[in-house]
């Protein structure tokens, strides 16, 4: 689509297949005056921003779910006893610190992104402007599992908490036999999901409830088993799902001041775990450090696997993305509070792991209450109490972070027409999405009140890392290859016409009368003799004065070399993760495809590398805001990470997934892609955009 063409027939959004790769214009002040649309309540700051960041990334979802090397989000309450068990010893506070240098290569992607694009749908926004329209409905169709399904699995954690007399840090009891049984309230079992198998864990003396004084939720909220459906519903999780739900409508500042509130809470309960911990520590010489077995039980390979299990209690920065259209400053903002979140986050985990692995030797940690029976193992069962408050705190607070994100995504895709716009509607009173946030809630409910949706909880993962590969792919698309033509309406046809054909016949007279453009010695900058406008490829320029030939990509060129690169190195990174994760294959078989991946990835790189990145990335967006560093290598680093925990989450998991995301397309096809608000705009190239836009209101005027 370039600047000669019929742009009335040839430029208009595609409608086969081309129009998966349909991509929009960044959000700015003149298209939303020209969309009419209700504004959200621009009413964040950075330390609304810390509170929405802190609670999903800081303590994460309540369900345990170990396969195939991943963690849905475990909070620090229970990660810590099964990674340093299984995994890393007492290096779990390595561990911690790869996790979080891993979680901050995505945290950096998302910090320029969302300050260069601040407008609400997080990673469905950034992959719609840089690579396309269907990715960009895959990741948001994606993303609303992820926020339904994660808001649901909280709220179902919570009630447990709050009854029987007894607090196992949120897993969940769903056997019918044992909700029957007569001596369930003394005897606590609990279901923990380890790889393949299911082992069963007996717990005696458990803490009293602190809300209920030790005895039984109210009958109407305590949990029932449906004999003939073979189910156990869950009132209470409903209902408070239905509670942060009516929070969320009446306004996002105020949503953010009690998430603001419940988390100083839970930080508080951590801090005393470290300090209270930390005297213990001292005063009992810790004795989980003075061991034979050395700091690395179970070698490098342990302490690294324990990293790729603890890499999702890091995940909590998308929710901050997500809030961006309602940032004061989001270009200062945005980067402050995704940076600070993850910050926070990753200097508790170290401080509590670094403690509790010093108080109990790793082997005898409990796995599933390992700091209130560390507490308890050297007299002090009444610091359990405190800790419960964090962890009731932590997934209450969780809970209002997986709703908050998941109607602006809804919002996000219905403005750009692909879902109905019943889901864009802003209330005028209180600037937020009212009927995105009521269906979401009422979906979460549903969910949580039926299902045992811990069989689910691993689709979780699969679309924050969809989202997170994606946004580091967005980074390299928008520095090399960043989008250089723009979408405008079918009213602007007409000007369209009239200021591209002004251009064309300029264009055309300079051709003529500069067809040969002959430089100076001086000019080592240049070519000594070059056509000007010609598509040479590869230029050579001569420098007279040093005596040498350099050689000088022109841009339609290194355009192509960067796009293909950048699809070079997504193509070797799926090959080297599958074949290295892939141990049924052959060893020959493995190690080739190894090498081939490895190859392309490596090659991918050199080459980006060496070309030079896109002078159009300065002023594409909204600029001076913050900028990514060491590019290519942390956006490639970035992709490999999450596409080798992509490929790691299990068949069972991904066949789940399919079935989603075949709905999806259904869905896609069916709709999204008739009504899609690009569907008949017109292309035009970039930098005559402004000039379009002015001709227009001039007209207008």
């Amino acid at each position: 689509m370039g600047v000669s063409g019929d742009f009335d027939s040839q430029n208009r959004g595609s409608r086969g297949f081309k129009g998966l790769m349909r991509r929009k214009q960044v959000d700015s002040a003149r298209k939303e005056v020209d969309g009419g649309r209700h504004k959200l309540a621009k009413e964040l700051s950075v330390l609304h921003l810390v509170a929405i960041g802190n609670p999903s990334s800081f303590l994460g979802y309540v369900l345990h779910f170990l396969g195939v090397g991943s963690t849905i989000g475990a909070g620090v309450y229970i990660l810590v006893g099964t990674v340093a068990r299984e995994h890393s010893g007492p290096a779990l506070t390595i561990s911690f610190l790869i996790a979080g240098i891993a979680a901050a290569l995505s945290a950096f992607c998302y910090a320029e992104l969302a300050s260069r694009c601040p407008s609400a749908g997080s990673a469905y926004h950034y992959s719609y402007i840089c690579v396309g329209e269907g990715v960009a409905w895959l990741i948001g169709w994606a993303l609303i599992l992820e926020y339904t399904i994660g808001g649901s699995a909280v709220a179902r954690g919570i009630s447990p908490n709050l009854s029987t007399g007894y607090i196992r840090c949120g897993f969940l009891v769903d056997d019918p036999t044992i909700l029957s049984s007569g001596n369930w309230k003394t005897e606590f079992y609990i279901k923990v999901y380890h790889g393949n198998g299911l082992r069963g864990i007996l717990g005696r003396n458990c803490v009293h409830a602190l809300l209920f004084g030790g005895g039984d939720l109210p009958a109407f909220l305590a949990r029932q088993y449906i004999p003939g459906l073979g189910i156990v519903v869950d009132p209470c999780a409903a209902i408070l799902v239905f509670i942060v739900t009516g929070l969320l409508c009446v306004g996002i500042k105020e949503s953010t001041v009690v998430q603001g509130i419940v988390t100083t809470a839970n930080v508080c309960a951590m801090m005393f775990v470290v300090i209270a911990g930390g005297y213990l520590g001292f005063k009992t010489g810790w004795a989980g450090y003075e061991l034979p077995t050395g700091y690395f039980p179970f070698g490098v390979d342990g302490m690294l696997a324990g990293s790729a299990t603890v890499f999702f209690a890091y995940i909590g920065f998308d929710s901050v993305a997500s809030t961006a259209e309602e940032v004061k400053n989001p270009q200062r903002d945005l980067p402050l509070g995704i940076g600070s979140a993850l910050s926070i986050c990753c200097m508790l985990y170290m401080l509590v792991s670094v403690v509790i692995v010093g108080l109990v030797p790793y082997y005898l940690m409990d796995p599933d209450t390992p700091i209130s029976s560390a507490f308890a193992s050297h007299g002090m069962q009444w610091a359990v109490y405190i800790i419960t408050i964090g962890a009731v705190t932590a997934l209450c607070s969780t809970l209002l972070g997986s709703l908050l994100p998941q109607p602006r995504i809804l919002m996000a895709m219905a403005r750009d027409g692909l879902l109905p716009s019943f889901f864009s509607d802003v209330n005028r009173r209180t600037q937020v999405p009212v009927k995105g946030t009521i269906v979401t809630g009422i979906g979460a409910a549903t969910l949580a009140f039926f299902m045992d949706v811990s069989q689910l909880a691993g689709m979780v993962s699969v679309g924050t890392l969809l989202a997170f590969t994606m946004v580091a792919c967005s980074v390299l698309i928008l520095r090399y290859i960043p989008p250089d033509e723009v979408p405008l309406t079918p009213s602007h046809q007409e000007t369209i016409n009239s200021v591209l054909s002004r251009h064309r016949s300029t264009q055309k007279i300079d051709e003529e009368n500069s067809e040969v453009c002959v430089g100076t010695s001086n000019e080592a900058s240049q070519p000594l003799i070059a056509r000007v406008g010609a598509s040479a490829g590869l230029v050579i320029v001569k420098d007279v004065a040093q005596g040498r030939c350099t050689y000088v990509i022109d841009e339609t060129t290194r355009r192509k070399i960067a796009g293909w690169t950048i699809v070079m190195i997504c193509v070797g990174v799926v090959v080297l993760t599958s074949s290295a994760s892939c141990v049924s294959l052959p060893g020959f078989p493995r190690y080739m495809f190894c090498g081939i991946g490895g190859a392309l990835l490596l090659s991918g790189l050199i080459l980006l590398t060496c070309i030079d990145q896109d002078d159009a990335r300065h002023n594409f967006g909204h600029s001076g805001g913050f900028i990514c560093p060491f590019v290519p290598l942390l956006p490639i680093a970035c992709i490999l990470i999450n596409v080798y925990l992509l490929v790691n989450l299990g068949s069972a998991t991904w066949t789940r997934v399919s079935i989603w995301l075949v709905i999806g397309v259904l869905v896609y096809g069916f709709y999204g892609r008739r009504h899609s608000s690009l569907l008949d705009a017109v292309y035009v190239p970039a930098v005559h955009a402004d000039e379009i836009y002015e001709s227009s209101s001039n007209c207008s005027a």
